[in-house]
């Protein structure tokens, strides 16, 4: 049969929740366009019970994900960045049209996502000697302060970084043993949904990282008010959805990153991507546990030990 006569195969986009590619509960999905207007594919659009479905998966992976060592995630999040580079066509393909870029400037973005992919991946076991320590106490103690991961953590999405700021607001929740939901950006989901299949192919374990698709303030209502969520990243909220969310996140002492400024269209979107991310989004959903332990009488020659 000729190409000519040959029906194409449209991409079905799923959810991605517990390692699985479900529809939404609801059966909606919503048109995604390109830059021009152009339609691009149809996506699943979530409900508030995938919402809850996906809390529930995070909270399931989170103890074998936390208590993995370090080491052990990095070598993981190293193997996404692996991965994400055989997928590389494919994802310059829909930032291009998601974004309304060049080729060229989408191979870019592409590739810095992948490079901070990997930049965060080399962190996973050093985050915790520059904010833990041994304190300096009075008496025969050691004091040690020790990083832990916060629990699930809803993750809104830049609306206008599809990719590169997708990976960048990811990376570093996961990177501390922590798990995530995540909004994808309302207008340009395809790259993210595209993630979860690359999450699923590789060796994060199910339920570590799960992916929403559709309104984020229909979808972050019951995540920011869930009793079992511990910490939101209000990235892609704009400043009355934000203002909104907190309220809601305080009933169970969420913790609650709000990047500012707001820009001209009401979103935490006008951060740099491209720049240098610091270590701040590593270190904003870490707990600080602190340990007392005996050392025994001190005598002239030191520790009994």
């Amino acid at each position: 049969m000729s190409d000519q006569n040959r029906l194409g195969v449209f991409k079905t986009y799923k959810l991605y929740v517990g390692g699985k590619f479900p529809r939404s509960e609801s059966g909606r999905v919503y048109e995604v366009s390109d830059s021009k207007g152009q339609w691009l594919a149809n996506a699943p659009q979530s409900s508030r019970k995938d919402a809850r479905d996906a809390v529930v998966a995070a909270r399931k992976a989170f103890g074998g994900w936390s208590g993995a060592t370090a080491y052990n995630r990095g070598q993981v999040l190293y193997r996404v960045a692996e991965m994400l580079e055989g997928r590389k066509e494919q994802f310059v393909r829909e930032v291009a049209a998601s974004e309304g870029l060049s080729k060229s400037k989408a191979a870019a973005v592409v590739d810095a996502a992948i490079d901070r992919w990997v930049w965060y991946a080399g962190w996973t076991d050093k985050i915790g000697q520059i904010s833990g320590g041994a304190n300096p106490v009075a008496g025969p103690f050691f004091n040690l302060s020790t990083p832990e991961p916060t629990g699930v953590v809803a993750v809104l999405a830049p609306q206008k970084s599809s990719f590169l700021g997708l990976v960048s607001v990811i990376a570093p929740v996961i990177a501390t043993g922590n798990t995530a939901v995540v909004i994808a950006s309302a207008d340009a989901p395809l790259p993210a949904l595209s993630l979860g299949e690359v999450l699923a192919t590789s060796d994060v374990p199910g339920g570590v990282v799960n992916i929403l698709s559709g309104v984020t303030a229909e979808i972050a209502a019951p995540l920011a008010a869930h009793q079992d969520v511990n910490a939101i990243d209000l990235t892609g909220a704009n400043a009355e959805l934000a203002k909104e969310l907190e309220i809601a996140a305080a009933d169970n002492l969420k913790r609650v990153l709000r990047p500012q400024p707001v820009d001209a269209d009401g979103a935490s979107d006008s951060e740099d991507w491209l720049a240098s991310p610091g270590t701040h989004r590593l270190t904003a959903f870490l707990e600080t546990k602190t340990v007392w332990h005996p050392t025994g009488a001190l005598g002239a020659s030191g520790s009994s030990y």
